[in-house]
């Protein structure tokens, strides 16, 4: 059975309803413009990120290479490629918080750092593994490797990857789901938004000029 944190959310006292009506995740805001936790979660990613990276650069460390990395960042910043994910997957905004926490869980156990190489696919297989748990309706792989810019065969690859790099917990509790609000809530009296445009992974470049045609819903729930 699928966990529908939309409605276990609301039931939650241990987070301010408040914070749920801030961040766009109650029920009532569906429909209303793009929710607020978007911007939040991608400037908190591309803070992490530079940060990162300059860690990396300072102390002369290669990271480790994995499947998720590129060999060159993408053009799409990390706020458009969240924003496209978001207009063609149909996710209930619930999903990026829960990505989020996929994300956090996957970088802790594998030790590797989220940078501009590997930020773009770690956030596309998250998205869609939430998407897969939470929501009642959802995508094949083969839509939302269209969504995000990848193959059909790379994203199972990406799926897998991720999966046995989380030991396939995907479980979200109440209080995690939370602690993670509030911490995306912070971020808005915290973070300075970071505009960067990236170079090119073989993640079209053109989506950041205009909408791709080919991610209408052609593909049925």
């Amino acid at each position: 059975m699928n966990l529908d944190m939309g409605n276990l959310a609301l039931e939650t006292e241990d987070v301010s309803s408040d914070i749920y009506l801030s961040l766009g995740l109650k029920e009532s805001d569906k429909g209303v413009g793009v929710p607020r936790v978007l911007s939040l979660l991608s400037s908190l990613l591309e803070r992490s990120v530079q940060r990162n990276e300059t860690l990396l650069e300072a102390k002369n460390i290669e990271d480790v290479v994995t499947v998720f990395h590129g060999l060159r960042a993408p053009t799409l910043s990390v706020r458009k490629y969240i924003d496209r994910i978001f207009k063609y997957s149909g996710c209930s905004p619930s999903c990026f918080v829960v990505a989020h926490i996929y994300v956090d869980r996957f970088v802790q156990h594998t030790e590797i750092n989220l940078t501009s190489l590997n930020v773009h696919r770690l956030l596309i297989t998250s998205i869609m593994l939430a998407a897969k748990f939470m929501d009642d309706a959802f995508y094949n792989n083969a839509y939302y490797a269209k969504v995000g810019g990848v193959s059909t065969s790379e994203l199972n690859r990406l799926e897998m990857s991720f999966l046995f790099g989380i030991d396939f917990r995907l479980q979200v509790s109440v209080d995690m789901f939370g602690i993670y609000c509030r911490q995306l809530e912070k971020e808005a009296t915290e973070a300075v938004q970071i505009e960067r445009p990236m170079q090119a992974c073989r993640i079209k470049e053109s989506w950041s000029n205009k909408d791709d045609p080919t991610c209408t819903s052609t593909i049925a729930r």
